[in-house]
């Protein structure tokens, strides 16, 4: 018995992190969209206890460092059936790129499993689950456009986000969310963006979008700033890297427009995954 799942990316049009707490977490006010760049995921139940895992991508572990992997070992031990599941994994979105690819493969391996084993655990559990895996694996439950708090866990789902067309540019680094997080000097302490006004001009994206985390990344490394500003200059309503990079994603309000830009920028940029895509 198996059944096959789509996984998707996500973007932040924006992320502000607030403060430190206590258990070394940090407080984050993020608006997170799913967006058209999903990995393909097959879940198979089998007789045999325990996980096995398959990759396209050799870049990725196939055993406990791989959220997949992780997520699936947790469910089996929260829910014993006496089965073991076979996982294949299909990557598109890029590895390490701060779009939440491998957050979004656990949530999607929780999301398969409980639907194989008939839905024993709800909402609630799920989410527990996921929360216990990675910050953002919750969100990946649901795939809907929400509003993070919390260290990213909390939830608020939001409607009313306009359908956005993006270029996204991931350029060949390695950036380390820890690093990231340890080198930020906090200053915000509560958040600045107001999700209703935002709501009412979602095209206003000047007022919104922004990184806390750019202030670190984008001067570790100044071709990141380079091709944001490349995004801006090539008439893109609003350009920001996505979680703690390295990706640059621009927003634009015609597709076609955003199809000429991404044409434009694998020409500029040979080395970088870029791809045109939409939330």
């Amino acid at each position: 018995m198996g059944i096959s799942i789509e996984s998707p990316a996500k973007i932040n049009l924006w992320l502000e992190v607030l403060r430190k707490r206590l258990d070394g977490y940090h407080d984050v006010s993020s608006l997170m969209l799913p967006i058209a760049v999903r990995d393909h995921i097959e879940v198979e139940l089998c007789s045999d206890v325990g996980v096995w895992l398959s990759c396209d991508d050799p870049q990725l572990p196939h055993d406990e460092r791989n959220l997949a992997w992780r997520a699936a070992e947790l469910f089996l031990r929260t829910v014993p059936s006496g089965k073991g599941v076979r996982l294949r994994l299909r990557k598109k979105i890029p590895v390490a790129a701060g779009l939440g690819g491998g957050s979004s493969n656990a949530g999607s391996v929780l999301t398969a499993l409980n639907l194989l084993h008939g839905e024993p655990l709800g909402k609630e559990q799920l989410h527990a689950l996921a929360a216990g895996i990675g910050a953002d694996v919750p969100f990946f439950l649901h795939g809907r456009p929400a509003l993070a708090t919390g260290i990213g866990d909390l939830l608020q789902e939001v409607s009313g986000v306009p359908e956005y067309h993006l270029v996204l540019i991931n350029p060949p680094l390695k950036v380390s969310t820890a690093w990231v997080y340890r080198s930020l000097q906090l200053t915000r302490g509560t958040a600045h963006i107001k999700l209703r006004a935002f709501l009412d001009r979602p095209w206003d994206l000047s007022s919104v979008m922004r990184n806390d985390l750019e202030r670190v990344t984008l001067l570790e490394y100044p071709i990141l700033a380079t091709m944001k500003e490349w995004l801006a200059e090539h008439g893109a309503a609003g350009a920001l890297m996505s979680g703690s990079g390295p990706t640059l994603f621009g927003v634009f309000t015609d597709p076609d427009h955003a199809a000429q830009t991404g044409e434009l920028a694998r020409n500029k940029w040979a080395d970088c995954w870029v791809t045109v895509t939409r939330t």
